[in-house]
């Protein structure tokens, strides 16, 4: 019996369409669902019986194992509890997107034990597993709504190109789905990149939409300082802590990045393109640092997802970070020991710039110390 097919695109209300995949997947059935790689083919992972016709539609044979769909990175803990800051900071900056992770599953709490025998034989052969977060937002809602996660595949048998259109994935698959959800050509038309993720590095699996060098950026370890206008406080510690790190890790200030690390600056309150002040620009110059192309950026939910670690200038700061982020609040802390504020010389003479500089390096060797880079 042919799949029945829903149009995502010209669905009245998108939440039935929802309800009825998740219907299906609840009942032992075959869905295609769209993602923003190619077209995958789920079933529920608490369904034996749906996870074994899945291998038998993919004619998937000896161990080779299939990847699980979830909600995010916190679910991710429950599959890896002892996860690596790699991995988190991975899944952070990845997910949800066009990666998959992965991570060793032998954690004695890890969910994988709480799988079907079968549905854990297909998804974790060989003690790791591969999580992602698909980037489509009726995947993500039909993830929200189902106990459990799903065994996402892409749509098409082993033998044949990925499908990058639903037409493609039933061409392929033919009556052995039930359901398929046609949204349309896929956003990036490859598959996700594969990425087996250990405890201090990484190894590309297969290559996809997110390049290595990309991932490789993505890897690196970000701290990010937060000031009011990120005119003076935060680029100065920007700066200088660029400077510290480059003479700690041996390596020019621009190699820093091709080391692994990362140093911006923000303002909870800034402009976009506005210049360091003059003040400064004449301290830093005179430390041999150079703010002359400094432009203002404000404080954006991309850049405190990505960062490891937020300092800021003021308690002020952190409480405008973690009301607005609450999930960052565990990465956002004072910049000073003593939870005082780092006093603002904007409008002051020289010489109060000058003090707050020598303030801040004096904090950031402190904290510096302290990360494991």
């Amino acid at each position: 019996m042919p799949p029945t097919v829903l149009d995502v695109r010209r669905a009245d209300d998108l939440r039935d369409v929802v309800h009825r995949a998740v219907q299906a997947l609840v009942e032992g059935r075959l869905v295609v669902l769209p993602t923003e790689t190619v077209y995958g083919v789920g079933a529920l992972g608490l369904r034996p019986e749906a996870v074994r016709r899945l291998r038998e539609v993919k004619s998937r044979k000896g161990d080779h194992p299939l990847p699980l769909a979830i909600r995010g990175e916190e679910e991710a803990l429950d599959y890896a509890p002892d996860v690596s800051p790699l991995f988190r900071r991975l899944a952070r900056r990845c997910w949800p997107g066009p990666v998959t992770l992965v991570v060793d599953d032998s954690h004695p709490q890890s969910l994988i034990g709480q799988l079907p025998p079968e549905v854990r034989k297909a998804v974790s052969p060989h003690k790791t597993v591969g999580l992602r977060v698909p980037g489509h937002q009726v995947v993500l809602d039909i993830l929200q709504m189902v106990a459990g996660p799903l065994v996402l595949t892409s749509a098409n048998r082993s033998s044949r190109p990925e499908a990058k259109t639903a037409q493609e994935a039933i061409e392929s698959l033919g009556d052995d789905v039930d359901l398929v959800l046609d949204d349309g050509p896929s956003r990036f038309g490859q598959p996700s990149s594969v990425v087996r993720v250990r405890q201090r590095d990484f190894e590309v699996l297969r290559a996809g939409v997110v390049p290595e060098r990309a991932l490789k950026r993505l890897a690196s370890f970000m701290i990010l300082f937060v000031c009011t206008g990120n005119t003076c406080r935060s680029p100065m510690a920007e700066a200088l802590a660029r400077d510290i790190l480059a003479q700690r890790l041996r390596c020019r200030i621009d190699q820093l990045e091709d080391r692994g690390v990362m140093v911006r600056s923000a303002g909870v309150a800034a402009t976009m393109g506005l210049g360091a002040s003059p003040e400064a620009i004449d301290v830093m110059a005179e430390a041999g640092l150079d703010l002359k192309m400094h432009e203002s950026h404000p404080v954006t939910e991309t850049l405190v997802r990505h960062a490891d670690v937020v300092y800021t200038m003021s308690a002020s700061h952190r409480q405008a970070i973690v009301t607005q982020w609450p999930e960052a609040a565990d990465r956002t802390h004072l910049l000073r020991a003593d939870g005082a504020d780092v006093y603002d010389p904007i409008g002051g003479p020289r010489e109060r710039y000058q003090h707050c500089a020598n303030e801040i390096r004096a904090e950031l060797s402190r904290l510096l110390d302290a990360l494991e880079l």
